[in-house]
C-alpha cells in the first residue's frame, strides 16, 4: 500500500488501506485516516489532519505554512474531511493565530487542478472549484458553493450556499446564497437558478425568491428598507437565509446588483 519511494515519517499516523504512492512526503504531526489514496510526488506537512477516502493527485502541496508575512511558525492546523478530491498542483496552506489556527474542509469536495485555498478558510461540504482557482485568506465557502475556474476571491469574503460564481470572475465583496457573479469586481447578476433546481425547489418557489431578490435589491432604496417591504408569505426558507446572510455582522459587505 506504500511505495518504497516514499518518504514518510514514522511521528505521523497512517491508518489501515491507505494507499501512497511514489515519491510522496509525508511530514511528522500529519495524520490520515482509512482508504486516502496519495497518487504520487505529493507532499503532505504541518498539524494536517485528513478524513477518510479522500484522494490527492500529483503535485499537490498540502499543509505548508501560510503565505502570509505575519505567520511565525505558530502552530497552526488543517483539517480535512472525508470523500474529497484534490487534483494536480492544489495548494492548501494551514491557519495562523489572526485567523482561529484552523484552516478547515468539510466533506465532498472537487478541488481541480492548481487550485488555491489560502489560509484561515472555511469550506463547507460539496464546494467544486474549478481549474486555478484561487481564495485569498479567511474566505469562506458555504454549501454547494461554485467557483468557476481562473476566478480569484478577496481576503474575508463569505460566499453564500449554492451560490456559483462564473469563470474568469473577481469577487471583492460577500454573495448572498443562491447568488450568481460574474466579473471582475462587478456587481451580483442574479439568482444562480441552476443552483436552486439542483437544490430540488419546484418553480413556484423560486418565483417567490427571484421577486424577493428583486424586491430587496431595488436601487430605489436602501437593502434595509427593501426587507422591511417584503410581505410574510415571501419568507420562505431560502429568502430567510439570504436575509440572515445579508444582516449577518461580517467585514466585507455584500455585493449588490
Amino acid at each position: 500500500m506504500i511505495h518504497p519511494t516514499a518518504i514518510i515519517s514514522s511521528k505521523s499516523k497512517i491508518s489501515k488501506n491507505v494507499k501512497i504512492g511514489p515519491y510522496c512526503i509525508i511530514d511528522e504531526n500529519v495524520s490520515i485516516d482509512e482508504n486516502t489514496e496519495i497518487i504520487s510526488n505529493v507532499h503532505i506537512t504541518g498539524r494536517t489532519k485528513i478524513g477518510k477516502n479522500n484522494k490527492f493527485f500529483p503535485f499537490s502541496s498540502i499543509g505548508n505554512i501560510p503565505q502570509d508575512l505575519k505567520y511565525s511558525g505558530e502552530e497552526s492546523k488543517l483539517i480535512i474531511g472525508n470523500n474529497n478530491v484534490f487534483r494536480e498542483h492544489t495548494t492548501i496552506n494551514p491557519g495562523t493565530s489572526g485567523g482561529g489556527m484552523i484552516t478547515k474542509i468539510d466533506d465532498n469536495c472537487l478541488f481541480m487542478i492548481g487550485t488555491h485555498i489560502a489560509h484561515d478558510c472555511n469550506i463547507s461540504s460539496n464546494v467544486i472549484m474549478s481549474n486555478n482557482a484561487t481564495l485569498a485568506g479567511h474566505v469562506t465557502l458555504k454549501e454547494n458553493v461554485i467557483i468557476g475556474g481562473l476566478s480569484a476571491v478577496h481576503q474575508f469574503v463569505t460566499i453564500g450556499k449554492y451560490a456559483m460564481i462564473g469563470g474568469m470572475s473577481g469577487v471583492e465583496n460577500n454573495i448572498i446564497p443562491y447568488g450568481l457573479y460574474y466579473g471582475i469586481r462587478k456587481n451580483l447578476r442574479g439568482l444562480n437558478l441552476i443552483g436552486l433546481k439542483r437544490k430540488g425547489l419546484d418553480k413556484n418557489n423560486i418565483q417567490i425568491i427571484q421577486r424577493a431578490f428583486n424586491i430587496i435589491f431595488d436601487p430605489k432604496e436602501s437593502i434595509t428598507k427593501n426587507i422591511e417591504k417584503l410581505k410574510q408569505n415571501e419568507i420562505i426558507t431560502e429568502v430567510s437565509e439570504i436575509i440572515d446572510f445579508i444582516k449577518s455582522n461580517m467585514q466585507r459587505g455584500v455585493c449588490r446588483v
